[in-house]
């Protein structure tokens, strides 16, 4: 079994893959593919909810969620994403959220969106035994002040997220998350930091590499311009589903080898 303590190890050794799931059958997928981490990722929102962003996603949805990633893995590392303003606003409550993600949900760690407000608490949660990836760049949970735009584009952009990456480390930090930055800030700070960072939308020379599941197998309406689909699990479930809604329409299933008939019950009164 892979732990965060192999993760952390991992810096400018073999690249670290990392994929999002939500459910148990696609988190079986992921692990036996021999992913190293799992991110059950507040990306849930837009790929598994049906929200039109992640703001809505709730700590019990990723509870709940991760709770069954869980379950189903046996190899790869589950790291759960807290959700918009479970941390950051108090810090008792932003302990007991990301702590129930290891007590109830059964995470091994938990996953930050982070800025200056979360070092400290980066801190106290590793100094409590709940191991953090800081997650820097691009922060969705943000949308309202940044959109969706390349961040750290300028100097002083660039060099905040290097700063800030590098206060996470010594806050106790496991890896850093690096989305949709430029490829050489991502280069740089990978270079500077001791832990590993997992990049998306930034480039080739972070440690590893993360995506969402959805965008990977094909299921999905579009993919971003820093994602690649890998499969096309839409149009197959589409073709199954078609296949399966035209045998009942026509009477093909269920078929003799489908029903059971008990002779006793021919004739009943």
């Amino acid at each position: 079994m892979t732990t965060v303590r192999a993760i952390e190890t991992m810096a400018g050794d073999d690249p670290i893959t990392m994929l999002t799931a939500y459910d148990a059958p696609t988190a079986a997928l992921v692990d036996a593919a021999g992913v190293d981490l799992i991110l059950v990722g507040d990306s849930m929102g837009n790929a598994a909810l049906g929200y039109d962003s992640t703001l809505p996603v709730t700590v019990e949805e990723v509870r709940s969620r991760t709770a069954a990633v869980a379950r189903a893995t046996s190899d790869a590392v589950v790291v759960a994403d807290m959700p918009f303003l479970s941390v950051g606003v108090d810090e008792a409550q932003s302990i007991d959220h990301c702590g129930r993600m290891l007590k109830e949900a059964d995470a091994d760690a938990v996953k930050l969106e982070c800025g200056p407000h979360t070092v400290e608490l980066t801190k106290r949660l590793v100094e409590l035994g709940v191991p953090v990836m800081a997650h820097l760049g691009l922060t969705p949970q943000q949308v309202k002040q940044t959109g969706y735009l390349r961040q750290g584009t300028s100097k002083a952009e660039a060099q905040e997220i290097l700063d800030l990456a590098r206060a996470h480390e010594e806050a106790g930090a496991f890896s850093v998350v690096l989305e949709h930055v430029p490829a050489n800030l991502a280069a740089q700070v990978t270079e500077e930091l001791a832990i590993p960072t997992v990049g998306i939308g930034a480039g080739p020379d972070c440690d590893g590499q993360v995506l969402v599941v959805n965008d990977v197998v094909g299921l999905g309406d579009s993919v971003p311009p820093f994602a690649k689909q890998f499969g096309d699990v839409q149009s197959a479930m589409m073709e199954a589903i078609g296949s399966y809604v035209e045998a009942v329409e026509s009477g093909t299933f269920p078929a003799e080898e489908h029903s059971h008939v008990e002779p006793d019950l021919d004739e009943l009164y």
